[in-house]
């Protein structure tokens, strides 16, 4: 029968072993060595600096077209030329749902009527298939 074998017992030969802030204050407590790390922080691993600037552009959408962009670059076309100039998206909360202000009632309430429609003309745009409702405001 054979033993399972655990994530942690196959370290990389360069990779030094990991241990506990408590065992390094008194391995340097037996050896004579100041501990002067605090307490309460972390020790992260290092990481490539050009996956980290790659990381950091994929998150704050830099330099790509975001589904924000997208929606407001096509907002005449999904909601009709007299709609748009009294309304506009504002940004997308938890990924699924789109905040729309809209300056004049009747145009909110017709938003409102047809925002099934809208919703699924949205999800056929490159990048917007997570939107799943829209949110109207007034503003």
């Amino acid at each position: 029968m054979r033993q399972k074998t655990k994530p942690h017992q196959f370290l990389m030969a360069n990779e030094p072993h990991a241990f506990s802030k408590l065992a390094e204050e008194l391995v340097g407590d037996f050896r004579g060595v100041a501990f002067d790390e605090p307490r309460k922080t972390r020790k992260r691993p290092t990481l490539a600096l050009a996956g980290l600037v790659e990381s950091i552009l994929n998150q704050h959408q830099i330099g790509r077209d975001s589904a924000e962009h997208t929606i407001r670059a096509h907002w005449p076309e999904l909601v009709g030329p007299a709609n748009a100039t009294y309304s506009h998206a504002v940004r997308i909360e938890r990924e699924k749902r789109l905040v729309v202000h809209v300056a004049h009632s009747v145009v909110r309430n017709e938003l409102f009527m047809h925002r099934a429609e809208i919703v699924e003309r949205i999800q056929k745009l490159t990048g917007c298939a997570g939107i799943k409702e829209i949110n109207l405001r007034a503003g």
